[in-house]
């Protein structure tokens, strides 16, 4: 939600810079914007916004066993990832037909396509890991609406053409306010796709972990999947070597239980991922937060 006692002024100053990087680096070929943005983002917007710092914080937390040249590593290539991601969003046309022939693929795909047969609800459970956006794009190319939540952004400037470069990829969309999150349970509950970005600290959520790291996850994803008889399905975007094509991973669904184990596994099947690729995950969030530990 947009914080309070935000200056209109500075949000419109900020907003005018933010385009006018982006409509410079839209003004390239594709196939130069994406590694170009993924630079500034690792090079420039990194060290300015303390990126750098938190991507260290993180790993130290999460990985202290890593040899310092691979942090070195990380702190540059994870910038790099999410500068790529955000361009392609912006690139809804070149990015969708940069996927039109990646194959939807892995053991959870005859249950997907049973599923839809059948008209059961599917909720996928995602990450900000490679570029979910791209999954989305997979996705519709195949046929499968998939329904996504989205963050507003403090900016309402920047919100503006951020969520209408994201609906550009497909719809619908549901903000995360209490009426978007009510359409969004609505349209799992009448038989939709729907996406879910799970990997997000959350202050009431349950006490489980990712990292070997007390890391409170909301429990929404299964808990929505147990009462609507919905599938629930891992789900993975990863950037392949070139930095500009993706392949996909539909993992096996999780079975149904108890929401709190069924998130666990969720985190378990993530974490195996992301030491995988730990360069594509978003190590720039406050995922953990140590300082508020519970008691007990």
């Amino acid at each position: 939600m947009p914080r309070k006692n935000r200056s209109p002024r500075a949000d419109r100053a900020q907003d005018l810079a933010i385009r006018a990087l982006l409509g410079a680096v839209m003004a390239l070929p594709y196939e130069r914007r994406v590694p170009l943005m993924g630079w500034i983002a690792s090079r420039v917007i990194a060290p300015l916004a303390g990126w750098r710092k938190r991507i260290r914080a993180n790993l130290a937390h999460a990985r202290p066993d890593l040899d310092p040249r691979e942090v070195a590593r990380l702190v540059r290539a994870v910038p790099d990832n999410v500068g790529r991601t955000l361009i392609e969003i912006y690139s809804a046309p070149e990015l969708k037909a940069r996927v039109a022939d990646t194959p939807l693929a892995g053991p959870g795909l005859e249950a997907l396509r049973a599923a839809r047969a059948a008209g059961r609800p599917v909720v996928m459970v995602c990450a900000h890991l490679g570029n979910f956006d791209a999954l989305r794009a997979m996705m519709f190319h195949n046929g499968y609406a998939l329904a996504g939540l989205y963050r507003e952004m403090n900016n309402p400037a920047f919100n503006a053409h951020y969520v209408a470069a994201l609906k550009s990829i497909g719809e619908p969309l549901f903000a995360t306010d209490k009426r978007g999150v009510t359409g969004f349970v609505r349209h799992l509950a009448d038989g939709g796709i729907v996406g879910i970005l799970t990997d997000l600290y959350n202050a009431k959520g349950a006490d489980v972990s990712f990292f070997g790291q007390p890391a409170p996850t909301s429990v929404a994803a299964c808990a929505w999947a147990v009462r609507y008889d919905a599938l629930l399905l891992p789900c993975y975007c990863l950037r392949a070597p070139d930095g500009l094509s993706f392949r996909n991973r539909i993992d096996a669904p999780v079975a149904h239980g108890d929401p709190v184990a069924m998130t666990q596994e969720v985190n378990d099947r993530l974490e195996a991922v992301v030491r995988e690729n730990m360069e594509q995950w978003f190590w720039i969030h406050r995922r953990w937060k140590p300082e508020r530990r519970r008691d007990g």
